[in-house]
C-alpha cells in the first residue's frame, strides 16, 4: 500500500496481477503465518495479543495483494495431528521449553556479571515471555484467533473489491488435521468431481519443503508455491542492552549510542519489507522430466508415475514422521544417489515403485538392497570428506595467522573487498565496536610479548614458571564423542547396541524395527496421496534401521486399522506439552504433569538427553523423550474429564470448515435462503454458482449473517455494523472408505508452455554469480536499468524537447504491464527519443502494444490523468471518502479512536509514488 497525504491508499486487487499471471485459488498454511507474526526474529515483537492479530491480518493482506486469487481463498490452521506427527510436535515443544529456560538463565547470569563489573544495562522489563507453545489446537489463543479471522474475512468481503466474487473457506484449529494436509484433502476431493476445472491455477503459501512434494503429488499442471525469501544473518538486537552489532554472550554493558541528533531513532530497528518468491512446480516438473526419462524400458514409460516414485524416494532422506536412514544425508547428494540407483534397478523391477499412494514392497526391496550394497563405502567417504574438511580449515587458520598484518580494524570497520556490489552497511554502535577493537589489541600485545610467560591478574608478568603452550588447533570447537564409528568394521553391531541397546545378532528385534519403518513408508505415502490411513499409527523408535536390513520386506503387511479417530484437542495438549506449558490446560489436568503421585508423571521429564547422532549442533540431534502410551493417558484423563467447564468442553470438541461469501457472490442468495427456511439438513452446493466447487452446506450456529452486527474481537478495530457477508458450515465431498483417488493428470488439462531453455540445463549457467529470482512470471521482460549519466542525459533531453521545468517527473514510463498501468501521453508530447529505443526487444512484449509506441492522444486542455490518479478516480473503485476514519491496514476504527490516529506525514500532495517503487 502507498501513502498519499498521510492517508494509506489501498491496493485495488481487482486489477490485473502485476506478476503477469492470474491465479484461481490461494491456499494459506496459516501456521507459517502465525509464528513469524507472533514472535518475529527481525523486528520488535508485538506487545499484546491484539497487535499479533493485526499483524496476522496485515500479512494475509500482503500475500493477497501479490497473488490476487479470483475464485477461492482457503485458510487452513493446524488442527489435531495424527499420532505419527504428534511425536515430532512433542519433541519440538519440549525442546522449545528447555531452550527458553536455558536462554533465560544464561541471560540473567551474564547480566549479573556485567553489572558486577560496573557495566550499564537498561532496567529489566517486567514482561511475560510469549510461549509459542500456545500455537497448538485447544488453547484459548487458537480459539481467539479463529474468532479474529472470522471478523477479518467478513470485513474484507464487505470492503475490498478484490474479494467481491471470492469464495472463502476457513478451516480453523478445531478441524482435525495438519493445515497443508487439509488443503491437499480439499484439492483431491474437488479433483474427483465432474465439475472441476482441470486447468485451475493453484497457489499455496508456506515455507515447508514438504509442500513441494505435496504439490507434485496432486498432478495439477498449474501449481505454484509462494514463500518468504530466506535471507540469512539478519541483524538482531542484543537481548540485554537492546543494541545492534553483538550477541548476548559478547555484551560489554556499554552506554547506548545516541541514534539521531535528538535520539529520535532510539527504538527503531532497520526493518526491510519482506520479499517473497514463487516456486513454479511446472518448471520443477520440466527438470524432473529430463532427469527421470528412461529409454529401453521393458514397460511403457509414464512420467507421472515416475514423479510419484521420486516423491516416495525423497521420504528416505527424512520427513516429519520418520527418521532418515543413516546412510542417506541430503547434503551428501542422497537424492541424486537414489535417482541413479532407481534408474539402474527399474529395468529389473518390471514396473514402478508406487501407484496412487500404494507401495509395491517387492520393488522397493530391490532399491533398498542396492543402497545397502554401497552403505559401507558411503560411511567411509563421509569420514574422509569430514577429515579433509577439518584439515583444510586447520591449514586456513594457520595461513591466516601467518599472513595476518599487525593491525586490522575489526567488526563493522573491517575492510571490504573491492567490487562488492552490496551497499555499505550503516555503522551501528561505534563505541562498542571501538571498545572491542581496543580490548582485542591490548590482549594481542600482552600475550605476544612473551608467549611462555604467565601473567598476573593486572596484566604484568609473573615471576613463577611458564605456561603450557596451546596446540595449534586449539581454536577448533570440541568434537562430540562418536561411539558408533560407522567408518570402521563392526559399525552395525555398535549402532544397534548404542541406539537400541540390543545386539545386532538379535534378528527378531531388527526385523521388528524394519517392519515398523516399512509400515511408516507406506503410511506416509498414503497420507500424501489418499489422506490419513490411521490416526493412531506411529513409528515407535528414535532411530532408523540400515538400508541393508531391508531383506524380506516383500511379504510384510502394510494395512492399517480402519475407523480410527483423532485425539481431542485437550488430549493432544497432554500428549505434546511439557509441564512448563501446563498453564494452557485446566488446573486438574495440569496437576497430572507435575504431581509426583500422578500415574503419568513419567511422560513429563524435567530434563532429557539430546543425542547428537553424528551431528554438530543440538538442534540437529535426537531428543530422547519417552513415547506417550495412549491407553495410560486416556485412563488418567477419565478421572479429570468431569472437571471441565462448559467453555473448556467446547474447546475440546472437534469442529469443521466454514464457508464465507459476500453479497455480490452468486451463492450468497442461495445460502441466505437456507437460513430463512431454517433447513437443518445438509444441502449440496450448486456447482454453477461457485466456480465448480462442490460439497455439503449446513447451517452454522455462530454464523455471520447479512444486516447483523459482526462484533470485533480486537479492541482497536470497531464492529461491522453494515455487514452484507454470510457464512455457513462446509463439508468436502465424501467418498467410500476404500475409494482410491487416482494420481494422474485429469482429462482436458493443458500442459503449460515450456519455460526452460537449453542453457538452463547447465549447472554453471549463472557465471558464478549469486542466484537471484526473476521478477514476475514473464522471463522475457527485461527491466530497464540506467546509470546516473543516462539519467542526466534523459533529463536534459526531456527539458530540451518539451520545454518544461524541473527534472523528468512526467517522463513517460515504459508500460511494463501493458495497458492498465501505462500512462497516456500528454497533449502535444513528443515520442521518447532514440536514447531509449533499444532498451527492450519488441519480441519480449506480451499483450497490447505499449502506450508509449501508440499515436499520441490530444485532449483539448485536459489535465493529464496519471495511473495513480486514475486508480483513485475510477467510478468502479472505492472513493477516497470511503476510507476516512480507517484504522491500521484499512480497518474501520472506533469513533473514539479517530482523533489519535492517522496523523502520519505522507508524501506531498499530488505527487505519485516514486517510479521505482510504483513500477515494481
Amino acid at each position: 500500500a502507498k501513502e498519499c497525504n498521510g492517508v494509506k491508499v489501498p491496493i485495488d486487487t481487482s486489477k490485473p496481477n502485476p506478476n503477469e499471471v492470474e491465479f484461481d485459488n490461494l491456499y494459506l498454511d496459516m501456521n507459517g503465518i502465525i509464528h513469524p507474526c507472533t514472535h518475529p526474529e527481525d523486528k520488535p515483537a508485538p506487545k499484546n495479543e491484539d497487535e499479533m492479530m493485526v499483524a496476522i491480518f496485515e500479512y494475509i493482506d500482503r500475500i493477497f495483494n501479490i497473488v490476487r486469487p479470483r475464485r477461492l481463498l482457503y485458510m487452513a490452521i493446524d488442527g489435531v495431528a495424527p499420532r505419527a506427527k504428534m511425536n515430532q510436535q512433542r519433541s519440538r515443544r519440549f525442546r522449545a521449553s528447555k531452550e527458553g529456560m536455558e536462554a533465560a538463565e544464561e541471560k540473567q547470569k551474564i547480566r549479573q556479571e556485567i553489572l558486577a563489573k560496573g557495566g550499564f544495562l537498561p532496567p529489566e522489563e517486567v514482561k511475560e515471555r510469549f510461549d509459542s507453545n500456545c500455537i497448538t489446537p485447544g488453547t484459548e489463543f487458537m480459539d481467539n484467533l479463529a474468532k479474529c479471522l472470522r471478523y477479518y474475512i467478513a470485513d474484507r468481503l464487505n470492503s475490498d473489491p478484490g474479494w467481491k466474487n471470492l469464495t472463502v473457506i476457513l478451516s480453523d484449529a478445531s478441524a482435525p488435521g495438519e493445515g497443508e494436509h487439509k488443503i491437499m484433502d480439499y484439492i483431491r476431493r474437488q479433483r474427483a468431481q465432474p465439475n472441476h476445472d482441470p486447468n485451475t491455477h493453484h497457489c499455496l503459501c508456506g515455507a515447508d519443503a514438504d509442500l513441494i512434494m505435496l504439490g507434485l503429488a496432486t498432478h495439477e499442471p498449474n501449481f505454484t508455491i509462494i514463500r518468504e525469501e530466506f535471507k540469512p544473518n539478519k541483524p538482531k538486537p542484543c537481548a540485554l542492552c537492546n543494541q545492534m552489532g553483538h550477541e548476548v554472550k559478547d555484551c560489554q554493558g556499554l552506554p547506548r549510542e545516541k541514534q539521531g541528533k535528538h535520539d529520535q531513532f532510539a527504538d527503531t530497528l532497520p526493518v526491510a519489507e519482506q520479499e517473497f518468491i514463487f516456486i513454479r512446480l511446472c518448471v520443477l516438473r520440466e527438470y524432473l522430466e529430463r532427469e527421470l526419462t528412461m529409454a529401453s524400458l521393458p514397460f511403457t514409460f509414464d512420467f507421472e508415475r515416475s514423479v510419484d516414485d521420486w516423491v516416495f524416494m525423497c521420504f528416505f532422506v527424512g520427513n516429519d514422521f520418520l527418521p532418515h536412514l543413516p546412510s542417506l544425508e541430503i547434503r551428501e547428494g542422497a537424492i541424486d544417489r537414489l535417482v541413479n540407483i532407481y534408474k539402474n534397478v527399474v529395468h529389473k523391477t518390471g514396473g514402478y515403485l508406487t501407484e496412487s499412494g500404494f507401495v509395491n514392497l517387492q520393488r522397493v526391496q530391490m532399491i533398498m538392497l542396492a543402497v545397502g550394497e554401497v552403505e559401507d563405502s558411503i560411511f567411509k567417504k563421509r569420514k574422509d570428506d569430514d577429515d579433509n574438511f577439518k584439515r583444510r580449515q586447520k591449514e586456513k587458520r594457520k595461513r591466516l595467522k601467518r599472513d595476518q598484518p599487525s593491525f586490522i580494524p575489526g567488526g563493522q570497520f573491517s575492510p571490504q573487498a573491492l567490487g562488492n556490489r552490496s551497499s555499505p552497511q550503516a555503522i551501528c554502535n561505534p563505541r562498542q565496536a571501538a571498545f572491542e577493537m581496543r580490548m582485542h589489541e591490548r590482549q594481542n600485545s600482552t600475550t605476544s610479548a612473551s608467549p611462555n610467560t604467565s601473567l598476573t591478574p593486572d596484566g604484568s608478568p609473573a615471576l613463577g614458571g611458564g605456561i603450557k603452550r596451546k596446540p595449534e588447533d586449539s581454536d577448533s570447537e570440541p568434537e562430540p564423542e562418536d561411539n558408533i564409528r560407522l567408518w570402521e568394521t563392526g559399525w552395525k553391531q555398535r549402532y544397534y547396541k548404542n541406539k537400541f541397546d540390543v545386539d545386532a545378532s538379535d534378528e527378531k528385534f531388527r526385523r521388528k524395527v524394519v517392519q515398523s519403518y516399512v509400515e511408516g513408508l507406506c503410511w506416509v505415502l498414503r497420507y500424501y496421496y489418499q489422506g490419513c490411513a490411521s490416526w493412531n499409527w506411529y513409528y515407535p523408535f528414535h532411530y532408523a534401521p540400515f538400508a541393508s536390513d531391508f531383506e524380506g520386506i516383500a511379504d510384510m503387511p502394510s494395512d492399517f486399522e480402519k475407523g480410527s479417530k483423532p485425539f481431542k484437542p485437550l488430549e493432544q495438549l497432554m500428549g505434546v506439552f511439557p509441564a512448563a506449558s501446563g498453564n494452557f490446560l485446566p488446573p486438574t489436568w495440569r496437576k497430572l504433569m507435575t504431581d509426583p503421585e500422578s500415574s503419568i508423571i513419567d511422560f513429563y521429564p524435567e530434563d532429557f538427553a539430546i543425542d547428537l547422532n553424528g551431528k554438530k549442533y543440538a538442534w540437529q540431534g535426537v531428543a530422547l523423550l519417552p513415547f506417550v502410551d495412549e491407553r495410560r493417558l486416556r485412563a488418567a484423563l477419565e478421572e479429570v474429564y468431569p472437571d471441565l467447564t462448559p467453555e473448556e468442553s467446547r474447546r475440546n470438541s472437534l469442529g469443521g470448515d466454514v464457508l464465507f461469501v459476500g453479497k455480490h457472490h452468486p451463492l450468497c442468495d442461495f445460502i441466505v435462503e437456507q437460513y430463512k427456511t431454517k433447513n437443518a439438513e445438509p444441502v449440496d452446493i450448486p456447482p454453477e454458482l461457485c466456480h465448480g466447487i462442490q460439497g455439503k452446506l449446513t447451517l452454522n450456529d455462530n454464523a455471520v449473517l447479512p444486516d447483523q452486527v459482526v462484533e470485533s474481537p480486537v479492541p482497536m478495530l470497531r464492529d461491522l455494523t453494515q455487514n452484507s457477508a454470510v457464512s455457513i458450515s462446509f463439508k468436502d465431498p465424501q467418498f467410500a472408505e476404500d475409494f482410491v483417488f487416482k494420481a494422474t493428470v485429469l482429462p482436458g488439462a493443458k500442459k503449460p508452455a515450456p519455460v526452460l531453455k537449453p542453457g538452463d540445463w547447465e549447472k554453471t549457467n549463472n557465471d558464478g554469480r549469486p542466484w537471484r529470482p526473476q521478477l514476475g512470471f514473464n522471463r522475457d521482460r527485461k527491466p530497464v536499468h540506467l546509470d546516473q549519466s543516462a539519467f542526466r542525459t534523459l533529463g536534459h533531453t526531456m527539458l530540451r524537447d518539451r520545454g518544461m521545468p524541473g527534472m523528468y517527473p512526467n517522463a513517460v514510463p515504459l508500460g511494463a504491464y501493458g495497458g492498465p498501468y501505462a500512462r497516456p501521453l500528454l497533449g502535444g508530447q513528443q515520442q521518447i527519443p532514440k536514447l531509449l529505443s533499444n532498451l527492450r526487444p519488441q519480441e519480449s512484449w506480451r499483450g497490447p502494444t505499449p502506450l508509449f509506441q501508440q499515436t499520441p492522444q490530444r485532449g483539448a486542455g485536459a489535465a493529464p490523468l496519471l495511473a495513480w490518479n486514475r486508480m483513485l478516480q475510477s467510478p468502479n473503485q472505492f472513493q477516497p471518502a470511503q476510507y476516512q476514519g480507517l484504522g491500521p491496514m484499512g480497518y474501520p476504527q472506533r469513533p473514539e479512536d479517530r482523533m489519535d490516529r492517522g496523523r502520519q506525514v505522507g508524501t506531498p500532495s499530488g505527487l505519485p509514488p516514486s517510479g521505482a517503487s510504483f513500477w515494481r
